[in-house]
């Protein structure tokens, strides 16, 4: 049976950037990658960390064209709540970057990704999915659907919340579910974003805009599940009209374009972020609402440092190690932002007037105190950043 220095378990975004990762460093891949439906119509805010691993594995300029920077963020409280926050912006200049990241289109970079990994000479792709996987001290044996043994020294499991992967290695997970349901869209419109993401809290969650190339946006709207099927039977000019109202007006006339897709909101948080051999990275391990652009960008770092994990052991053959190290050290920055997210979340739906007033007493702290508001943006682009050395 060939062995290889990696499998990587999952076709998606993470799974292709964790494959193509992994032969950057010059390793053999097994990729365990079944052929994906398309991909659906929403877009991903990457920030500048991930921007620059994109780089990295010469995939960015192919996707850039189609992407739109993220310059300002800006939190308004569209809530008609007793306490109710001030406007908070925050500005790429104020700490030095030309701008937080970008907003790509899912289907682009995915089909990017895909051509990297099937041009890569060192990475091999497997089709068949992935049925059952067994680990040793020496290897992990991934038995495919189709009867095939694939031998590798480590795995990084990027096959998302249901994953046979981590569920065939033992590791358990917490889920939650919340009352809210994800419409998701993109629109365009009259007055220009200025490279601007614009997330209103609201009683139901958050509603956000985020920039694409030219007069164009895209929108993840939160809403009560109850009122899923009315919004998406709304003939296109009465959503168009909604839209717009919810949005102030801020960037003109609206007009929706595409399909309207709903997901309803969960979380999810594994109870370790390996175990033996296997690293988990992106949903695999950890999953939660799409608020504050943290999703992906927190898989992607799963991957860098799970690679890093894996050179400072001494290679693949030294997997245990790098999996004791990447558990440890994910640990940290996975559980707070899943732990902030939560709160966040739940806070814009308490009637708590507790709640309600330590939710806007802390964005305006942000809003008037600028040290406060820079490190907040700092933390938010590069965990540990003080403890790093980053000034």
């Amino acid at each position: 049976m060939e062995q290889y220095d990696i499998a990587v378990i999952g076709g998606g975004l993470a799974g292709s950037v964790a494959a193509l990762a992994a032969a950057n460093e010059g390793w053999r891949v097994a990729f365990i990658a079944p052929a994906p439906p398309q991909q659906d119509g929403r877009t991903t805010a990457l920030l500048s960390e991930s921007i620059e691993l994109l780089a990295r594995l010469g995939v960015w300029e192919d996707v850039r064209s189609v992407s739109a920077p993220l310059r300002t963020m800006r939190i308004l409280d569209g809530t008609k709540r007793l306490f109710r926050a001030p406007p908070v912006s925050f500005r790429s200049s104020e700490i030095d970057l030309d701008a937080f990241g970008y907003n790509i289109p899912n289907q682009p970079l995915f089909d990017v990704l895909q051509a990297a990994t099937r041009q890569s000479g060192l990475i091999d792709r497997f089709e068949s999915p992935m049925a059952d996987a067994e680990q040793s001290e020496e290897a992990i044996t991934l038995t495919l659907e189709d009867g095939t043994e694939v031998n590798a020294l480590a795995a990084l499991a990027a096959d998302g919340r249901g994953s046979k992967l981590r569920e065939a290695i033992g590791i358990r997970v917490k889920t939650w579910s919340y009352p809210q349901t994800a419409l998701v869209m993109n629109f365009s419109h009259g007055i220009a974003h200025e490279d601007t993401s614009t997330e209103f809290h609201t009683e139901q969650g958050p509603f956000t805009q985020v920039p694409l190339p030219g007069n164009r946006s895209s929108l993840v709207w939160a809403v009560k599940p109850g009122d899923v099927d009315g919004i998406l039977a709304l003939p296109r000019d009465a959503l168009n009209t909604e839209v717009e109202t919810r949005m102030r007006s801020i960037l003109g006339k609206v007009e929706v374009d595409g399909a309207v897709q709903a997901w309803p909101l969960s979380s999810l948080i594994a109870d370790s972020f390996g175990k033996g051999r296997t690293m988990l990275v992106g949903e695999t391990g950890h999953a939660f609402p799409p608020i504050g652009a943290q999703g992906l960008n927190l898989g992607l770092r799963d991957i860098m440092q799970a690679i890093q994990s894996i050179i400072d052991a001494g290679g693949p053959g030294h997997a245990p190690h790098a999996v004791t190290a990447f558990n440890r050290q994910r640990r940290i920055d996975v559980t707070s932002r899943t732990a902030g997210v939560d709160l966040l979340n739940r806070a814009l739906l308490s009637s708590f007037l507790p709640v309600q007033a330590l939710r806007a007493g802390g964005l305006a702290a942000l809003s008037a105190i600028p040290p406060l508001r820079l490190m907040a943006m700092r933390e938010g682009m590069t965990p540990g950043w003080r403890r790093n050395g980053a000034a």
